[in-house]
């Protein structure tokens, strides 16, 4: 039986869900349904597929990557062990800061007894891939856009620069023994990241760092790319290096500000920068919401399929 914050948390994202519906139903009245509707009839089920699988893509290649970060950490977990820990934790990805994701660790913990402070590393490494990936990604994108995406290479750069200093251990720990000193307060908690961070070192090797980076970059790039195809269905006149720079420029928008998923924050980027390209709200908006039902929701959906599966064989592990 799941514990009562985790149900609660899944209950908070199926309303989330709803809401999200029902908010973009609202703006696309408002903005005019029967155009919207006709540029949504250019998408079927086929389509819907298609971008479904693309984003599938992107999971089981960031899943790929955490089993080589998984081993890197000699954690005693099995290929397919790891990537129900993986999935699963997708069910909580719109809890703040998506701190629920962390019941990865605590999955390994039940699993094979591995304490959490030795699996915290992989958290902040698993961020941190995905950070230098998107911005990799978006640098390529931009680079290759005719006339560029204003605003991303800024964004490129402290992605990168964020991403360095999280897997680097001795930026790490200085960061840490700073902000311990300010503060003054919380020395188990100090002392923690600390250490968890002192552990990273494993993850700085060629070995590690290339092959995670470009699953990652794979990754998010699928998901770009989907973003390309279903504004190409709707009827958007955009180029496919422009529809990805948009797209991932917006995921890192909305990560920025701080919201669960990105929420509110990715929508309103993607709509705002969709319009910059001269794509009309009757299209834009019904972009936004598919692709944001197929990449983030979905994975959400995942999540919660392989959660309860989780609860149950964890508990038979000694």
């Amino acid at each position: 039986m799941k514990s009562k914050p985790e149900h609660r948390n899944i209950l908070i994202g199926i309303v989330l869900l709803g809401l999200f519906i029902l908010g973009m139903i609202g703006v696309i009245a408002a903005t005019g349904w029967e155009e919207t509707r006709l540029h949504l009839a250019r998408v079927g089920w086929a389509q819907f597929g298609i971008l479904l699988l693309l984003s599938l893509v992107n999971y089981l290649a960031r899943g790929l990557r955490w089993r080589i970060y998984t081993q890197a950490l000699k954690i005693p977990t099995g290929f397919l062990q790891d990537f129900r820990h993986y999935l699963g934790g997708f069910a909580l990805t719109i809890t703040p800061g998506r701190i629920g994701e962390l019941i990865r660790l605590r999955w390994i913990n039940r699993d094979t007894g591995t304490p959490l402070e030795r699996t915290a590393p992989l958290v902040l490494v698993d961020r941190a891939a995905d950070l230098v990936s998107v911005a990799l990604v978006l640098a390529l994108a931009t680079a290759l856009t005719a006339g560029g995406l204003a605003g991303a290479v800024p964004v490129v750069f402290i992605a990168i620069a964020v991403a360095i200093m999280a897997t680097q251990p001795r930026l790490l720990v200085w960061a840490i023994t700073r902000g311990w000193k300010t503060l003054g307060r919380f020395p188990k908690l100090f002392g923690g990241l600390r250490r968890a961070a002192k552990q990273l070192h494993v993850f700085a090797k060629a070995p590690i760092i290339l092959p995670a980076l470009l699953l990652g970059a794979v990754g998010w790039f699928a998901e770009g790319y989907a973003f390309y195809l279903l504004l190409g269905w709707l009827g958007a006149d955009i180029n496919m290096w422009m529809a990805v720079a948009i797209f991932l420029f917006a995921m890192l928008g909305g990560g920025a500000t701080g919201m669960p998923g990105g929420l509110g924050g990715a929508e309103a980027a993607l709509i705002g920068l969709l319009s910059l390209q001269g794509v009309p709200l009757e299209i834009s908006l019904p972009a936004t919401a598919i692709i944001r039902l197929t990449t983030l929701w979905f994975a959400i959906l995942i999540g919660i399929g392989v959660f309860p599966f989780n609860e149950r064989f964890v508990k038979r592990a000694p």
